[in-house]
């Protein structure tokens, strides 16, 4: 099995989730910085897609409550984050990290490159 990676949103993918998230972002209690990251203010970033096409692995994106019991074993309640599963999940990056980004897709790819290597 290749390995992958999973980018996990602090947020759920429900529609009450999504207006949860929304409506936290306004009053200043909800912060994502995965979100940051990847999306605008309505949709995904296309500079985002851009630096994903330079990593090695592909880089799939999940909400909080799409993932499997040993994801959420693994992130123990740090989200955001992005693991790697080879075969199982293994933190790669998390909430620190990708706040760090400063909201930029480059800095991303070049993070999760990083710790990449540094597995190796």
């Amino acid at each position: 099995m290749t390995p992958r990676l999973v980018g996990v949103y602090n947020a759920d993918g429900s529609l009450r989730g999504e207006l949860a998230y929304l409506f936290g972002r306004a009053r200043g209690t909800a912060h994502c910085a995965l979100c940051d990251i990847t999306h605008g203010r309505l949709r995904r970033r296309a500079d985002f897609d851009e630096a994903c096409a330079r990593l090695q692995l592909p880089l799939e994106l999940r909400h909080r409550d799409e993932i499997d019991r040993p994801m959420v074993d693994v992130i123990d309640g740090r989200y955001p984050c992005v693991l790697v599963l080879d075969p199982d999940p293994e933190l790669l990056l998390g909430p620190d990290d990708l706040d760090a980004c400063g909201g930029a897709p480059d800095m991303l790819i070049a993070r999760i490159t990083a710790a990449l290597a540094a597995r190796a």
